[in-house]
C-alpha cells in the first residue's frame, strides 16, 4: 500500500508540473485536446498505458 500510495503522489506532481510552471500553454494544449478527435486520443492513452507499463516493467526487472 505504501508502494502505492507512493507512485500516486509522484503521478500527481509530474501532472501538476506543467500546470504550475506554464499555465497558459497548458490552457492551449488543453483547447487544442478538447478539438481531436477521440479515436486519436484514445491512441494517445494507450500509447501512454503501454509506455507506463514498460517503464513500471523495466524498473522492477532490472533495477
Amino acid at each position: 500500500m505504501e508502494l502505492f500510495l507512493c507512485s500516486i503522489g509522484m503521478v500527481m506532481i509530474v501532472e501538476g508540473l506543467p500546470h504550475f510552471a506554464f499555465p497558459e500553454k497548458m490552457k492551449s494544449y488543453m483547447r487544442q485536446f478538447s478539438e481531436m478527435p477521440e479515436a486519436v486520443l484514445r491512441r494517445i492513452g494507450f500509447v501512454l498505458m503501454l509506455s507506463g507499463l514498460f517503464t513500471v516493467y523495466v524498473a522492477r526487472s532490472f533495477i
